[in-house]
């Protein structure tokens, strides 16, 4: 790379940081950009500068600048770093990932965040470690080695997901406080097993990516050589290779044992909250255009974190979440005493339906029968499918729709890697994009580092459900073929997250 090109993305990293300080010292007061070194907890009260400086980040100037710095830093370490040192790291990303995991496991963000922010010593953290242990049912006990606790936490003080603070003594960070789950020590001793409860759910997304998921991981390469690169594969080869089931991921989270792993999805679901800012949902649709008591079905919605947020900002709408019967049966406890007064008004419900069998009617309290909604809402559904059942459940609800049914698909639409020239452009959706950078940008055409979660989220839907995130062209040519046609596109800022409304043909 010449080094006109190094230097033109330290450039674009300049500038966005100048884009970044004109927007905090641009507040009255003017704002400091949040430290790495100071923790965040979402479960604690801040100070209003603190709230104003973190809610400033998710603001669409703040977001698409920080992307711009995470594309060229990502661009500059690929070209400048040692190619073997870059291919250890990568090869080698499954370490961090248990890393986490283990963390998570043993409450390790719980403990560090009671210390406070002069740290504690790796032989308190192991002490602290064993004494949870001993209060978990089924924990094996064993003597907690200090040095150990001690290298897995510089290993990740390496990757900025903790604090050393001087030698042996650590102390949570802006990244190990947000996969704090909030609760006590106390809480953790007395009921281990509710640490998800009430919570915002990142923390049983990292026990989810570090348990079935890594599982699923390592058998990767061989499904895919043994038949997973076929069109339609088999959903389920890949779980009976790791897991020794021959039913799909859903099912096998409601076999007789696994009930703490469905509860836990449950909740990991809820952080994927994060993957978007609640305004891009809110905005995503016109929501506002709709009747009073008009019904919005939220589709394989879990517990219903999407309806909840939405239900928050259009009182005036009906929420049906719906999903398996015992996901359903679970739902209203997994909130526990949250967001009671929706529950109990009628705003947001929950209904047992399968979207892979046809949509039945049913009644609901204030409405009546409800045979053909106002709204089809599929959060990250179509991703979890291959080809061929997203257009079985797209076809399905194409029939349960009226000529007034509107269907609004949220899921990663990929772009590519490279400038796009067939993109239409013209077309009535506006779909379609050329490159997610200015003509002439040294970034990669997708914005590189930055868009790495949609791509990363791709693989997992590969290996969870032989599913995958789809092209705007891949999205367009399903929706056709189940009946419904793209009438408008949504991108949210700052991810591939987008919002796409059909309506029936």
């Amino acid at each position: 790379m010449p080094f006109a090109d190094l230097r033109a993305l330290h450039a674009v990293i300049g500038a966005a940081i100048d884009k970044i300080e004109a927007e905090y010292k641009g507040q009255s007061p003017p704002l400091e950009y949040p430290s790495l070194d100071t923790p965040y907890y979402v479960s604690q009260p801040h100070t209003p500068a603190e709230d104003r400086a973190e809610a400033l980040k998710l603001t669409d100037a703040v977001f698409a600048a920080a992307n711009e710095i995470v594309a060229a830093c990502g661009q500059l370490t690929a070209t400048v770093h040692k190619p073997f040192f870059q291919l250890v790291e990568t090869v080698n990303g499954a370490n961090i990932v248990a890393l986490l995991h283990f963390v998570e496991q043993v409450h390790i963000p719980e403990i560090l965040r009671e210390a406070g922010p002069s740290g504690l010593h790796v032989k308190d953290v192991a002490g602290k470690v064993a004494e949870l242990r001993r209060a978990t049912p089924g924990a094996v006990e064993v003597d907690v080695d200090p040095s150990k606790i001690g290298h897995i936490l510089r290993a990740l003080a390496t990757y900025h997901w903790v604090r050393e603070v001087t030698p042996d003594v650590f102390a949570n960070n802006r990244l190990t406080s947000f996969i704090d789950s909030g609760k006590s020590l106390e809480q953790l001793m007395d009921t281990p097993q509710k640490k998800y409860d009430e919570t915002d759910g990142v923390a049983a997304f990292v026990g989810m990516a570090g348990e079935e998921v890594s599982r699923l991981m390592s058998n990767f390469t061989p499904w895919l050589l043994e038949g997973g690169l076929a069109t339609n594969a088999t959903n389920g080869l890949l779980l009976k290779r790791a897991c020794g089931s021959d039913k799909l991921y859903y099912e096998w989270l409601e076999e007789p044992g696994n009930e703490h792993l469905l509860l836990r999805f449950g909740h990991a679901m809820n952080g994927t909250r994060y993957w978007e800012t609640a305004e891009n949902i809110i905005h995503g649709f016109a929501w506002n255009k709709l009747p009073k008591d008009a019904v919005v079905i939220d589709i394989g919605g879990g517990i219903g974190s999407v309806s909840v947020v939405l239900s928050q900002a259009y009182p005036d709408l009906k929420f049906v979440v719906e999903d398996r019967a015992p996901v359903v049966a679970i739902a209203r406890e997994a909130w526990g005493s949250k967001h009671a007064e929706l529950f109990d008004s009628g705003r947001v419900s929950f209904h047992a339906q399968n979207f892979l069998e046809e949509h039945q009617p049913f009644e609901l309290a204030g409405v009546g029968t409800v045979n053909q909604p106002d709204v089809f809402l599929a959060r990250a559904v179509a991703h979890n499918w291959p080809d061929k059942d997203v257009v079985k459940i797209l076809t399905i609800l194409r029939r349960a729709a009226g000529p007034h049914t509107k269907l609004l698909l949220v899921d990663n639409l990929l772009p590519y890697a490279c400038v796009d020239d067939k993109a239409d452009l013209s077309s009535e959706s506006k779909g379609a994009v050329r490159s997610l950078v200015p003509e002439g940008s040294p970034l990669l055409p997708n914005l590189g580092k930055a868009s790495a979660n949609g791509y990363i989220l791709d693989i997992s839907m590969m290996r969870l459900f032989d599913a995958k995130e789809r092209t705007y062209r891949e999205f367009d040519a399903l929706t056709r073929a189940a009946g419904w046609r793209i009438t408008e596109v949504k991108r949210a800022v700052g991810s591939l997250w987008a919002y796409t409304t059909a309506v029936p043909v």
